[in-house]
């Protein structure tokens, strides 16, 4: 079953849009979402989400229209992001108090055993949580109505490394049951190369591609060497930087002529997302 599918998504505004967006995300698995900034990645979030109305298209959560069913959706949707602001000068206690209310589903019990599992203490301001520290909250708050479908906007954005990696390590742990999935919006890309099983990249408003984190690392190859051998391939490159040594460029492994003597390497996410904001026009 899908927990979810994005159909068709357009929305359009005086100097950006998104087209046509469309991907999938099956029940426990995690979804990384990348794009460089003001690609589209929060539109298309709010989108899903119903916070903004699309001119065309559909998103269905658990087979249902988020549209249609938004009040009913949303008990079974959580969300955490990086740059959350609480009223600060409340405690934990009062705010969760508060957001309880909204939930038929919550657990108490639920809720006690992340605050343990996050080390967060109820008893202090909001004012007085690291960043991290308020993410996790976040998080706890999203597990303890029951929610099914977690949708992280930036959530280990201005974390330290440590803090980053003990988060992954909790995503990873949530979908071990298969019955909870994560799309992870961020442009911290070593982190979905840890924990990611599927990778949704959005350029320009539009989905470049939409599949499991290999198959996508293997759909490109990062091609090396002199600025006369570049001549050879320089018409089927995505985009490349000329250095001391020659050129450096990315390619589609399907365009690459493996007979080359050209130096050839898997690129990381990171190296897809440089080499495509590098050029002007993208082509699927």
């Amino acid at each position: 079953m899908l927990a979810l599918d994005v159909q068709n998504v357009s929305k359009k505004y005086p100097n950006f849009e998104i087209k046509d967006v469309s991907f999938q995300l099956e029940k426990g698995y995690i979804m990384g979402f990348i794009g460089a900034n003001g690609a589209g990645k929060t539109t298309t979030i709010k989108s899903i989400l119903n916070m903004i109305q699309i001119d065309s298209g559909q998103v269905h959560v658990f087979g249902k229209n988020i549209v249609e069913h938004e009040i009913q959706l949303k008990q079974e949707i959580g969300c955490a992001f990086g740059d959350i602001d609480f009223y600060t000068r409340s405690k934990v206690k009062t705010l969760t108090q508060i957001t309880k209310k909204f939930y038929p589903n919550w657990n108490d019990d639920t809720y006690y055993h992340y605050l343990k599992r996050f080390k967060l203490d109820e008893n202090k301001k909001i004012a007085e949580l690291s960043t991290g520290m308020k993410v996790k909250y976040s998080l706890a708050l999203a597990l303890s109505h029951g929610a099914k479908l977690l949708i992280l906007d930036e959530p280990t954005s201005g974390l330290d490394p440590v803090s980053r990696d003990d988060l992954l390590d909790i995503f990873q742990e949530l979908i071990m049951g298969g019955e909870i999935s994560i799309l992870f919006s961020t442009h911290i890309t070593s982190d979905l190369e840890k924990c990611a099983d599927y990778i949704t990249f959005i350029e320009n408003g539009r989905i470049i591609a939409s599949s499991e984190k290999d198959d996508f690392m293997a759909s490109y190859r990062l091609l090396s060497g002199s600025e006369g051998q570049m001549q050879e391939v320089k018409d089927k490159l995505i985009s490349y930087k000329i250095n001391s040594f020659g050129f450096t460029g990315l390619i589609h492994t399907e365009d690459f002529d493996s007979s080359s003597d050209l130096m050839v390497t898997t690129p990381s996410l990171e190296e897809i997302m440089i080499y495509f904001a590098k050029k002007e026009d993208v082509y699927v």
